[in-house]
């Protein structure tokens, strides 16, 4: 029978796991079909963008070679995507070199995340968006700590220890943990005293996770508290300027470094690939992540607006919805190519995970009724599943 050929765009979370899921299926129930399956990305290795703070501190690797995530069975193409022509059923996309490719598909999964969201230019500070953004963080901040062991001016010395993370996301809440836990670190080793390091959360929100209930939204203000992360609600960072904070209230505040963490925006690259997209720059899909006029293409994970059919809710863009979704769609896609009816979206279940510096964290859950709630080393264990289990780590 014919060989289908399958593209995935996309060497984040959720093209990961898609890739993972389509190749079950056709193990499975549709093993009578060859599968040429391919996986695009511009870059050789999967980014895990949700520990981007990790590099921000120290020296650990958050990058993995997707070849050595899928070392046979699957082909993979360096390349940037610029065009998808869906009536052709054509890719067209450039290497790194500049050479222009085009690749026919019968299938194809859109996959390629989104970008952090980053402040004016003239705004200042450093936003956490990049490697190289958060290898510049970890020097600023060592730079300034080591110039507070010389510094005879208590109050400059006090603005060197002090750091400002604006956002208060879970990007935020980790980024502020994770730095009150190794700037202290580095201030004993350096004869200061650690609790003069000051880290300052800056939260647009009139309180923590909004997103579940306020009794756990105070609890991770107080296990910040603990950790040495002063929270300040409904505040926000107008600019950053040598050392000085403007807030929207008009009053300024010194700080050695500001760190933005200001969430996710859809990929730019959707406003010009040629599928439809929602006016915030989604993609369109239906109830079984197809793309609206688009046959043959679906999409999930970041850079989709999927929506609940039975409760309307639209679903989040953490890497615990873009494996669910990339393990709904192997099953969609088994369907869509037998002519049986496609499963559709279900919500993930409320479940939420924080780490809080190393070796400690928070998981919230809503089960039967009740607020389910893990702290200290079980929450931090829970959290690092959820981290490599998204990454394909240990469970390949």
């Amino acid at each position: 029978m014919k060989e289908l050929t399958c593209i995935v765009i996309g060497g984040g979370y959720a093209g990961i796991n898609a890739v993972k899921a389509i190749r079950k299926t056709f193990k499975g129930q549709v093993s009578k079909r060859t599968l040429r399956l391919i996986l695009i990305d511009k870059n050789p290795y999967h980014f895990r963008k949700v520990l981007l703070f990790k590099p921000a501190v120290g020296d650990e690797e958050i990058t993995i070679p997707l070849t050595r995530l899928f070392p046979e069975g699957v082909e993979f193409v360096q390349a940037t995507v610029t065009k998808i022509e869906s009536g052709e059923r054509r890719l067209l996309c450039q290497d790194a070199e500049g050479n222009k490719n085009s690749i026919k598909y019968d299938f194809l999964v859109l996959a390629v995340g989104s970008v952090v969201r980053q402040p004016d230019p003239d705004q200042g500070g450093m936003a956490l968006a990049s490697l190289d953004a958060a290898w510049k963080i970890r020097e600023a901040w060592r730079a300034n700590i080591k110039k507070a062991v010389k510094e005879k001016s208590a109050k400059e010395r006090q603005r060197l220890m002090t750091i400002a993370v604006v956002g208060a996301g879970i990007s935020g809440i980790e980024t502020s943990a994770e730095l009150a836990y190794y700037i202290r670190e580095d201030a004993v080793l350096l004869g200061l005293d650690p609790s003069a390091v000051r880290i300052k959360l800056f939260n647009a929100n009139k309180r923590l996770f909004p997103e579940g209930p306020a009794k756990v939204g105070l609890k991770l203000e107080r296990s910040l508290d603990a950790c040495g992360v002063t929270t300040l609600h409904g505040s926000r960072v107008l600019q950053e300027k040598e050392g000085v904070l403007t807030l929207s209230n008009g009053e300024t505040m010194s700080a050695g470094l500001c760190v933005w963490t200001l969430g996710l925006l859809p990929n730019p690259m959707l406003q010009s690939i040629g599928l439809p997209i929602t006016p915030e720059g989604y993609v369109i899909v239906d109830a079984s992540y197809r793309v609206q006029g688009a046959q043959g293409v679906y999409s999930i994970g970041d850079c989709a607006r999927i929506v609940d059919p039975a409760s309307g809710r639209v679903d989040g863009k953490t890497c615990k919805e873009a494996t669910a979704q990339a393990a709904r769609l192997g099953k969609i896609l088994s369907a869509d190519i037998a002519g049986r009816p496609a499963p559709i979206h279900k919500e993930f279940i409320d479940f939420f995970c924080f780490a809080l510096g190393p070796e400690q964290g928070m998981v919230w859950t809503h089960q039967w009724g009740l607020d389910i709630i893990f702290t200290g080393k079980l929450g931090w264990r829970l959290r690092k599943f959820t981290w490599d289990s998204a990454s394909l780590l240990k469970i390949m």
